[in-house]
């Protein structure tokens, strides 16, 4: 039997989320398709799936479809657990339902905090073998120890708060969190088995500036989701810990254990934009350090921006660039025409903005009155709303709370 256990780390797939009014959903298909052989080539033990399955929380048949496929497949037969929980796109209620036929192909489905996963076993040899709220242990094919798992899905402060049973500050709730945390862990985690935690929530190292959210994400850190959480929070049992929301791959902590962000399998924003994608392979043995190897995604289809000097200029870049989805700033003269337009969509059809640079807009001060483009995403014609109104751009705290409350009409 082998000693240690080798987990795969994903999450973020948002899966059905578009951009602009470009379908991801074939290149969501292509990369599930690597992430599963990858899984296979690398011989994972455990598939851990950190929180934003779907980008939101009634996704299109297509994208469910393609999740339980994928789900499915990662299983291996029912011998490969896959252990997937609710991010803040997530509806806990839906990622649960199909729970009880999930756990009989080896998926374990975790929606909310509080999740209590009941005991069962596979024909496989897979088995979960201690549960309790926020909690299992598993014992799977091939290994002489067992693999527990402490999950924390994404919940918002309200729900955070009811779970952990406190109506306290921000410092008094990260210090439950962390109580919880430790209580499972002297229950349940020794050197003799792997010891995971897994969660969808904002963690940074205690002093240092938090990363920024991803473009168009819903945010949590700010008022009315879950609160930062601090690398020391997490119990000194826990080898490795498995975290879901940034979509850039970052490691948050070595102390005192590997953490870790697996970031999101394609980019979903230009602000993504020419970011290398990976899954995580972690190595993990009973009473040792894990060991993590970052394994890049080759079939993303790449997301670029680029400002360049007329319409010729970029047309041949365009052409070079065939296979992306491009920003494209366009610095003119003068207005873009509809005859330009028509030449640079029919050289490239993976044209998601083009952003017109005028060096003389005054040329054209008689055709200033702007038509509202309804292409833009809901945070952009607020912004160009707001500026019309003030005279001035709305600044972080107003665009940041302007997107908490789209993030609380979606959740209801």
């Amino acid at each position: 039997m082998s000693k240690y256990c080798r987990v795969l780390h994903t999450g973020d797939w948002h899966l059905g989320k578009r951009l602009e009014d470009f379908s991801r959903l074939e290149e969501q298909r292509v990369v599930m398709d690597e992430i599963c052989k990858i899984a296979n080539n690398e011989e994972a033990d455990i598939v851990i799936v950190s929180g934003d399955l779907f980008d939101t929380f009634n996704p299109p048949t297509e994208a469910v479809d393609l999740f339980y496929k994928t789900l499915k497949r990662l299983t291996n037969g029912g011998r490969r657990p896959v252990i997937a929980i609710a991010g803040n796109h997530d509806s806990p209620d839906r990622i649960e339902a199909p729970e009880p036929l999930a756990r009989e192909c080896g998926i374990i489905f975790a929606g909310y905090p509080n999740s209590e996963v009941p005991l069962f076993e596979l024909e496989t040899g897979l088995k979960v073998i201690s549960t309790e709220k926020g909690f299992i242990a598993l014992s799977i094919p091939g290994k002489a120890f067992p693999i527990r798992l402490l999950l924390t899905p994404y919940a918002n402060e309200h729900r955070l708060k009811s779970y952990l049973g406190e109506e306290n500050s921000e410092e008094e709730l990260r210090n439950v969190l962390q109580e919880k945390w430790q209580q499972l862990s002297n229950k349940y985690c020794d050197d003799n088995g792997v010891n995971i935690l897994v969660s969808h929530l904002f963690m940074i190292r205690k002093g240092e500036a938090a990363p920024e959210e991803p473009e168009d994400e819903k945010p949590i850190l700010h008022v009315g989701g879950a609160q930062v959480v601090f690398s020391e929070n997490i119990p000194s049992q826990i080898q490795y810990t498995a975290l879901g929301h940034l979509h850039r791959m970052h490691k948050v902590d070595n102390s005192p254990s590997p953490i870790y962000y697996s970031g999101s399998p394609i980019s979903y924003s230009f602000s993504e934009a020419n970011q290398k994608k990976y899954v995580l392979m972690v190595d993990i043995a009973p009473g040792e350090i894990a060991k993590v190897r970052e394994i890049q995604l080759t079939t993303v289809r790449p997301l670029l921006r680029k400002r360049v000097y007329g319409v010729d200029d970029a047309i041949a870049w365009l052409t070079e660039n065939s296979s992306a989805l491009v920003e494209l700033t366009l610095v003119t003269d003068t207005y873009i025409t509809a005859k330009d337009r028509r030449r640079l969509n029919a050289a490239h059809s993976g044209i998601v903005t083009i952003i017109p640079e005028v060096l003389n807009p005054n040329l054209f001060v008689e055709n200033s009155k702007k038509q509202i483009d309804l292409n833009q995403s809901m945070e952009s014609l607020f912004s160009d709303y707001f500026t019309h109104i003030k005279g001035q751009l709305p600044n972080e705290d107003i665009m940041n709370l302007f997107k908490e409350i789209l993030a609380e009409e979606d959740e209801e």
